[in-house]
C-alpha cells in the first residue's frame, strides 16, 4: 500500500510552491496571558457563562454571570500524520486521494471554461476565514480558519485504508466518476499504485447488493479481525514512520446494531462481544475498537451507530479519540440553517418535508430499506434542539412533521438532487411555505468534510487544558487533561453529533461553527468573537 505523500511535487511548479504546509499561524498574542515555548502555547482564559436558577415558591429566575479560569496548552509540533480511511476505494475517498495530490502536485486540468486550478473549496478549515479583530481603524481583520493554532495540512497527510473491493485508487476513481477526466487522467498513473487492505465484511450490515464488490475480505473470527485490523494501524504507523495515525469511516452505511444489555453497553461487554462473535458487533464497531486500542482516533463519516455505549466507554477508558455521526454535506447542511433561521424569526416549522434521490454507491446501498433507516435517524433529528429552545412557538412534547425520502436513481450518478418544502405558520395563522431544490456533488461537498475532520481530530490530539472553578485562583496545581474522549468540536462538519453522555446536542450550523472559532480562540487567550460592535455604536 503506497502512501501518496511519497508523491513530491515538482520544484519548478508555481501552483504546488504557494500551497500551505502544516503548523502555519497567522499572528502572535501579546498577552500576559498567553505564553509561548519551544514546543507549546499555554493560555490562560477566563470562560464567562451564566448560571440560571428558578425560585421555588415564585418560579422566577435569577441569573448569575460566573467565571471559571482555564489553561490551556497546545503542543506546536504537528509532526507526521497518517489517514486511514474504511472504504478507501469508494466514491468519497477516491476523490479525496485524487483531490489532495492535485493539490499537493499544484495539477490543473482543463475544462469546458478553460483551465482549472487545484483548490480546498469546501473546506471551512482551508477556505474560509475568521475575524481576528480590528485594526487600528476599527477594521475587520480576517485570517485563515487553520491559521488560528497549528494545523495538519492535508498536503502533508500519509493516506491509506481498507476497502472490501480490491480495486486500485486509480481505477476506483475512473469508477467513482466524479471528477474531470482530464484531472482522472493526469493523476491515474500515481493513485494505481495505491492498493486497499483487506476489510471486514458482514453481509447482514450492508445491502445484499454490495456482495458482488467483495473480493477484499478479512477472513476468520470477529476477536481475528480485531486484532488484524489492529495490525494494520500498527504496520501503517511504522511503515510510513507517523507520529499519529487518524481512521475515518467513509464506507457503506450499515443497519443499526441493537444496543444490548451485556453485550455492547459497557466497555468490558463490546470486548467479550467481539470475542464471542456476537452477531450485533458491527464491521464498524471492530474499526472503532481497533482504533481505540490503537490510540487512534477514530471519526464514523456514516450516519450508523457505530458508537454504541460500550464502543464510547471503551473510548473514555483508553484516553482516546472518538466522533460522528454522518458526514453533513449538502441537504442537511441547509435544513440546519434554515430551520436556525425560521426559529430565531419567531416563525414556527409545521412541516419539513425532504426527498432526495442519487444514483451513486452510497444511494445503491440506501436502497435497502435497512440502511435507509439509518440514514433516516440521522437525518431527523437535525431541528430538535432548535425547535426545543423555542417554547413560545412550541408546546412541551411538540415538534415539527419531518419527512424523509431517499431513491436510487443510477443515472444521475453522484449528482445528488435534492428537495424540500418547509411550511410555516406565521402572523395570525397565515402559513408559509418554502422550497428548496440543491444539485449536490455528493462526493465534492462530502471530500472537503473528512479533510476538514482529519485537521480538526488532529489538533485535538496536540490540546489539553486545566481549570479552576475559582476564577481568582491559580490553575498551575492542577494535572493537565485531554478534552473528552467524544470530540463533540467536530459537530459541524457531521449530521448527528455524537456527544458525551449527558451533554446536549447542538445541530444549528451557526452555533456549531461558532463554538469550533472560539474554542480554538480560547487555545491562544483570545476572547470568543461576538457581533456587538460597540466599537461603532458606543464610541470609545
Amino acid at each position: 500500500m503506497s502512501p501518496i505523500n511519497n508523491i513530491t511535487a515538482a520544484a519548478d511548479n508555481a501552483a504546488a510552491a504557494a500551497t500551505g504546509s502544516s503548523g502555519q499561524t497567522a499572528f502572535k498574542v501579546e498577552s500576559p496571558y498567553v505564553r509561548y515555548g519551544d514546543n507549546a502555547i499555554e493560555s490562560d482564559y477566563m470562560y464567562d457563562t451564566t448560571i440560571v436558577s428558578r425560585d421555588a415558591a415564585t418560579g422566577k429566575l435569577s441569573a448569575k454571570p460566573t467565571k471559571v479560569h482555564y489553561q490551556f496548552q497546545t503542543n506546536t509540533k504537528v509532526g507526521r500524520v497518517g489517514l486511514m480511511l474504511v472504504g478507501w476505494g469508494g466514491n468519497n475517498g477516491s476523490t479525496v486521494s485524487a483531490s489532495i495530490l492535485a493539490n499537493k502536485k499544484g495539477i490543473s486540468w482543463e475544462t469546458r471554461r478553460g483551465t482549472q486550478e487545484p483548490n480546498y473549496f469546501g473546506s471551512v478549515m482551508l477556505a474560509s476565514t475568521v475575524k481576528l479583530g480590528v485594526d487600528a481603524n476599527l477594521k475587520d481583520v480576517y485570517v485563515p480558519f487553520n491559521e488560528v493554532v497549528p494545523m495538519v495540512h492535508p498536503n502533508d497527510v500519509v493516506i491509506g485504508g481498507w476497502d472490501i473491493n480490491s480495486m486500485n485508487i486509480g481505477d476506483a476513481m475512473r469508477r467513482a466518476q466524479v471528477l474531470p477526466v482530464d484531472l482522472q487522467r493526469k493523476v491515474y498513473d500515481d493513485l494505481k499504485a495505491l492498493k486497499p487492505l483487506p476489510s471486514v465484511y458482514f453481509p447482514d450490515f450492508i445491502a445484499a447488493n454490495q456482495e458482488e464488490r467483495a473480493d477484499n475480505v478479512i477472513g476468520g473470527t470477529k476477536q481475528e479481525q480485531l486484532e488484524h485490523l489492529r495490525r494494520d494501524i500498527r504496520n501503517f504507523k511504522q511503515a510510513n514512520s507517523l507520529d499519529r495515525v487518524i481512521v475515518m469511516w467513509t464506507a457503506n452505511t450499515e443497519r443499526y446494531a441493537d444496543v444490548l444489555a451485556g453485550v455492547n453497553d459497557t466497555a468490558d461487554n463490546v470486548l467479550r462481544a467481539i470475542e464471542a462473535g456476537h452477531g450485533e458487533i458491527a464491521p464498524s464497531t471492530l474499526f472503532a475498537v481497533a482504533s481505540i486500542l490503537e490510540d487512534a482516533p477514530f471519526i464514523n463519516g456514516s450516519p450508523q451507530n457505530t458508537l454504541v455505549p460500550g464502543v464510547i466507554a471503551l473510548a473514555e477508558r483508553e484516553g482516546s479519540f472518538v466522533g460522528g455521526d454522518d458526514f453533513k454535506s449538502g441537504q442537511t447542511k441547509i435544513k440546519s440553517v434554515l430551520a436556525e433561521f425560521l426559529v430565531n424569526a419567531g416563525i414556527k416549522p409545521l412541516a419539513i418535508t425532504s426527498y432526495n434521490h442519487l444514483g451513486n454507491n452510497d444511494g445503491r446501498n440506501l436502497s435497502a430499506p435497512a440502511q435507509f433507516r439509518s440514514k433516516e435517524i440521522s437525518k431527523s433529528s437535525v431541528v430538535d434542539d432548535m425547535v426545543g429552545a423555542n417554547s413560545l412557538l412550541y408546546k412541551k412534547g411538540e415538534h415539527p412533521d419531518h419527512t424523509i425520502v431517499i431513491k436510487y436513481v443510477p443515472s444521475v450518478g453522484d449528482s445528488k438532487r435534492a428537495l424540500d418544502e418547509y411550511v410555516s405558520e406565521i402572523f395570525m395563522g397565515g402559513l408559509n411555505t418554502i422550497s428548496v431544490y440543491n444539485t449536490c456533488e455528493d462526493s465534492l461537498l462530502a471530500s472537503p468534510l473528512i479533510i476538514d475532520l482529519f485537521m480538526v481530530t488532529e489538533l485535538m490530539t496536540r490540546v489539553k487544558y486545566r481549570l479552576t472553578p475559582d476564577a481568582a485562583a491559580a490553575a498551575d496545581s492542577q494535572k493537565w487533561l485531554p478534552f473528552h474522549s467524544v470530540l463533540s468540536i467536530l459537530s459541524y462538519m457531521l449530521k448527528a453529533p455524537v456527544v458525551a453522555p449527558g451533554t446536549p446536542v447542538v445541530n444549528a450550523l451557526a452555533k456549531q461553527r461558532m463554538a469550533m472559532e472560539n474554542i480554538m480562540r480560547a487555545f491562544v487567550g483570545l476572547p470568543p468573537n461576538n457581533e456587538m460592535l460597540l466599537e461603532h455604536k458606543a464610541f470609545h
